[in-house]
């Protein structure tokens, strides 16, 4: 397993996939990234990220049933590991950390 710290997009797939629980699939996921996040959100990113969440054993994937309206092919579903459970509560962990430290008049707009 490579490390399990998590980048910025790492951290908002692996949430989307814990969001989502048993209907995470790449084009759900990317789907839901682009209308919380506002941003444009390529598949072909979020496929590799998936994969390299896979390869830090932080997701893991199957192959769902063939589908007709898919002209028979099967969508793969992704869910969070128990290390990918640990990575989001170890990353929340010290984000909260740091939102503890400031304080309300520091983030005051002027």
């Amino acid at each position: 397993m490579k490390g399990t710290n998590l980048g910025e997009f790492e951290e908002l797939v692996l949430l989307t996939i814990a969001a989502m629980v048993e209907d995470a699939y790449s084009v759900a996921i990317c789907d839901d990234l682009e209308k919380r996040t506002g941003r444009s959100v390529k598949l072909g990113v979020v496929h590799a990220v998936l994969n390299r969440l896979e390869e830090k054993g932080l997701a893991k994937s199957k192959l769902g049933e063939s589908t007709h309206t898919r002209g028979g092919k099967r969508k793969r579903y992704y869910t969070i590991t128990n290390a990918g459970k640990a990575a989001l509560l170890k990353a929340k962990e010290l984000r909260d950390q740091y939102w503890s430290m400031i304080t309300p008049l520091s983030l005051k707009r002027i």
